[in-house]
């Protein structure tokens, strides 16, 4: 691949059909390292051999800013000539004896602003090399379908940096002269180049011991740096419980003596699966109960056990080439959400997981299904693949993979991933491998039968949708539900085939009742409240037997397809579902399609109108949805993290996806009219619900402390939301005695947070006496700065105060957290102020990407993002947004990551 340099052509995309199997092997690397800041030296020692498989070629080694110094082919000198960036050696001998190659490159991690490759982060090395970083550290065959042993010496100062850590085991450390030590570490599975990792630096670990069920012993560590100690201890039980359950659930057991985990607050990513080395973003690492809230306990759970999953999903089977990159992210998040649902106990808990990660889907991936970087499962082509980490990899991959659990059984899924593992263990190998174990593992499941069709959920990009129309005759009793489908056309794909999609359902009876289920021509003992529809073709109608009275259709439980649902209910048959649904993700979904269909009709009536601060004064809510939500609040019997996702209304960007063309500040005053009806009219129940669970006793992040936690938190962010209409000071004091006296941090930023979006003015105090508390912790002023940039705008304040805290001292723009604290908040994640009609909003935005792009390519990518919906807006804002758009592709050095995004949303 081309890289993008000064002014050059852009890079040319790479094609999934163009797939080549590597012309080389290599069998064995030998790295030593020895580490300098300024000037790290790298001996490479490799053992390569030709693939007699494919035609005879040159050995071509990708390299990326390496100096190189010397080659030697056998232990004598060769010929060798640069293409680019690449090394190449074209007269290496022939035949498929192997040959003994040595690389003497050097290069400078301190000045590594783009954290790929070898960079220095707080007087400590890291690696960072998926996914073509380790051509940053030396010349190689960087893809991951070369697959070779390593063995690695650090070499380093032993004050400076007394902890050095690779891949694998530990063999032998020492000391060396002139105050130097050495290590030595061995990985005994082979691993592609992506998955190699060191650190080396002045760290402390917690340690503990364990045995495996299959009597084994290992050692696991989590390494951080001198102070952090302490906030180790529930990064420590997630690993621990992630080996337990994977060895439980799966039969997986950890392959080798040891496993490390190591926090580092300069990342690109949320965590890195390196074999056995686990490097993380210290917000998925540090906690404690005065810094971190319950949703980063939580986090950390899922990541650690995403990133530990991997070391069979993803290591021990890896991905022939980055096209397959869903291989191993689907599944793995499929396999973290399952454990966070399986930790947190109670069907009620588990459906709060599972809502929350809909909720994901939803507002991030559909949005990309339906925009400028639409892309299957499994792309065809890309030109940078770091834009190819995306929620569509990811949340749809792991949508994919639940499908496939659908449609074969826990115990069929079981049986899958078995075979998987016994036909490809230490090989890289494509999707299509995955769901053929899956298939052949269950020869008589629908997935079987329609294998060839299920694949199109990875060839085909869009998110479908599913129409359901039903029909009941009650002189036959019988109901009939006809389920048809459809697909918009997305870049490069204009016709769409049908998919198959299951669909869970259920119907209810007019008092909310669980019927019978029988379908025509079926026997009678196949009944139940509850099954599994396959809907394969464009349209088919599924015909129930012996229904006594007009049902009320349950449709999709468990969201059991990654679809857009499209019924035509009536507001009563949703307050039905409302209140009576056995399964609670549609029980949650009836009130989102109520509050939604609510604040359509308000954006769409031209009657109502907002002044001029931007707020509307009508009442936009019914009185049957308030009584609705009062009814969830009183509910003795609902937990109180489910009544807390019930009573919020759907978020500003999912609304805006439901319309043809949006006015974002119409969207954004018709919401808040609606929170602060709810706020008003609800407000002794919000007294309540607050004096109810505001006390959670000792601190606990389980899933019933925390759905305490955040059902309290709500309620006083409504009641201060009420006091801000009337005028009353009470539940704003309240509110600050709160933040004084928090015994967590989840209290704590409720209590601000309710202050900061409320707008009182109480809010200035509140968060200078919290940056005068926390000045010193990265990660908690990471919280203090999103909290600003994400805070709801009156009167344009927003942005001007953006601006004002990137000249804050604790402002470090290099750093990726603290840029997408702010940054990110405001540009992604704060559309009422984003979208302003002077345009200064893209203007920041398009100065920031610029800015970003010097540095960090990846982070500046992803921000790019943040108008990948730009031909959606309204006039004035559609315009100034592809001005600002069109501002950064007119420009001369823009990285490939940062031009592929630009280019394909001026497309759009």
């Amino acid at each position: 691949m081309l890289q993008l340099r000064d002014g050059q052509a852009p890079a040319t995309a790479i094609h999934r059909a163009d797939y080549q199997a590597p012309a080389w092997w290599i069998d064995t690397v030998d790295l030593t390292f020895d580490l300098d800041p300024a000037k790290t030296r790298v001996l490479n020692k490799m053992r390569v051999r030709r693939n007699t498989e494919v035609p005879a070629q040159p050995l071509r080694l990708d390299g990326d800013e390496l100096n190189l110094a010397r080659v030697l082919v056998n232990g004598g000198g060769t010929s060798f000539k640069m293409d680019g960036d690449q090394l190449v050696l074209e007269n290496l001998p022939e035949g498929g004896d192997p040959v003994d190659l040595e690389i003497f490159t050097t290069c400078a991690p301190a000045k590594n602003t783009k954290l790929m490759g070898l960079y220095v982060s707080q007087g400590t090395f890291f690696t960072q090399c998926e996914a073509e970083g380790f051509r940053r550290i030396t010349y190689f065959l960087d893809r991951p379908d070369v697959m070779a042993m390593y063995t690695v010496t650090l070499r380093a100062d032993k004050t400076a940096y007394p902890v050095l850590l690779s891949n694998g085991n530990l063999v032998e450390q020492g000391a060396l002269e002139d105050g130097r030590h050495f290590a030595k570490w061995a990985d005994p599975h082979r691993k592609p180049s992506y998955l190699f990792a060191l650190v080396a630096g002045n760290l402390v670990a917690r340690e503990q011991k364990i045995k495996s069920r299959a009597g084994r012993d290992h050692l696991l560590q989590v390494f951080v740096r001198p102070g952090d100690l302490e906030k180790t201890e529930h990064a420590m039980n997630s690993l621990m419980a992630s080996v337990a359950w994977d060895e439980a659930r799966f039969g997986l057991s950890l392959d080798l003596d040891r496993f490390m985990i190591v926090a580092t607050s300069d990342f690109n990513m949320g965590a890195m699966e390196n074999k056995g080395l686990n490097v993380f973003n210290t917000k998925y690492v540090l906690a404690s109960q005065s810094t971190a809230t319950d949703t980063d306990y939580a986090n950390i759970e899922s990541v650690v056990g995403h990133e530990y999953f991997h070391n069979w999903t993803g290591n021990r089977v890896t991905c022939r080439d980055w096209f397959q990159l869903s291989l191993k992210e689907g599944l793995t998040v499929f396999r973290d959400q399952e454990f966070s649902m399986d930790m947190a106990g109670s069907p009620s808990a588990r459906a709060v997981k599972r809502i929350e990660d809909v909720r994901v889907l939803r507002t991030a991936q559909f949005p990309e299904d339906a925009g400028p970087m639409a892309h299957p499962v499994r792309p065809d082509s890309y030109i940078e693949i770091n834009n190819f980490y995306t929620v569509t990899i990811y949340e749809k991959g792991a949508e994919v993979v639940r499908m496939q659990h659908n449609l074969v059984g826990r115990e069929g899924f079981a049986k899958g991933m078995k075979l998987y593992f016994e036909r490809h263990d230490g090989h890289a190998v494509t999707c299509d491998d995955f769901a053929q174990a899956m298939a052949d593992a269950n020869p008589d499941s629908e997935l079987a039968r329609r294998l060839d069709q299920f694949k199109r959920w990875y060839s085909q990009a869009g998110t479908p949708q599913l129409r359901a129309e039903g029909s009941y005759d009650a002189a036959a009793r019988t109901y009939t539900l006809t389920l048809s489908q459809s697909c918009a056309p997305t870049p490069g794909q204009a016709e769409k085939l049908p998919f198959v999609i299951p669909v869970q359902m259920g119907l209810l009876g007019q008092d909310g009742r669980a019927l019978t289920l029988r379908l025509q021509g079926e026997d009678a003992q196949a009944a139940g409240d509850s099954r599994l529809l396959v809907l394969s073709e464009p349209s088919h109608s599924f015909v129930f037997t012996d229904v006594d009275q007009e049902p009320v259709p349950s449709l999709l439980r468990g969201f059991s397809a990654p679809v857009v649902l499209q019924h035509s209910d009536s507001d009563a048959a949703l307050l039905t579902l409302l209140a009576h649904d056995s399964d609670a993700f549609n029980r949650w979904e009836a009130g989102q399609r109520l509050g939604l269909r609510i604040a359509l009709q308000a954006i769409g009536d031209t009657s109502i109108t907002a002044d001029a601060s931007g707020q509307i004064a009508a009442a936009l809510l019914p009185s049957s949805f308030v009584e609705a939500m009062r009814g969830v609040l009183r509910h003795p019997q609902l937990d109180a993290a489910f009544k807390e996702l019930m009573l919020t209304l759907p978020g500003e960007s999912y609304i805006a996806e439901q319309l043809a063309v949006v006015d974002p500040q119409r969207v954004h005053a018709v919401r808040e009219a609606m929170r602060q009806q709810l706020a008003t009219e609800l407000q002794a129940d919000w007294q309540q619900a607050w004096q109810e669970h505001s006390d959670t006793g000792a601190y606990r992040p389980d899933p019933v402390s925390s759905g305490r936690r955040a059902l309290s938190g709500m309620a006083l962010s409504m009641l201060c939301l009420a006091a801000r209409a009337s005028g009353d000071t009470v539940w704003p004091g309240k509110a600050l005695q709160r933040f004084k006296d928090a015994g967590n941090m989840t209290d704590r930023m409720s209590a601000l947070t309710a202050l900061v979006q409320s707008g009182h003015p109480l809010a200035a105090q509140a968060l200078a006496r919290f940056h005068k508390l926390f000045q010193h912790d990265a990660l908690v002023l990471d919280k203090w700065f999103a909290l600003q940039g994400g805070a709801c705008d009156r009167g344009g304040n927003v942005l001007p105060a953006v601006k004002q805290l990137m000249k804050h001292p604790d402002f470090q723009i290099k750093n990726p957290n603290r840029a997408r604290s702010l940054i990110f908040s405001y540009c992604s994640a704060n559309p009422g102020a984003f979208h302003r009609a002077d345009a200064a909003g893209y203007v920041f935005w398009s100065e920031r990407v610029i800015e970003l792009d010097a540095i960090n390519p990846q982070v500046a990518a992803r921000l790019a993002r943040a108008l990948d919906r730009w031909s959606k807006l309204a006039e004035p804002y559609r315009t100034a947004a592809r001005e600002a758009i069109a501002r950064v592709a007119a420009r001369a050095e823009l990285s490939n990551d940062v031009r592929e995004v630009v280019t394909r949303a001026l497309a759009d």
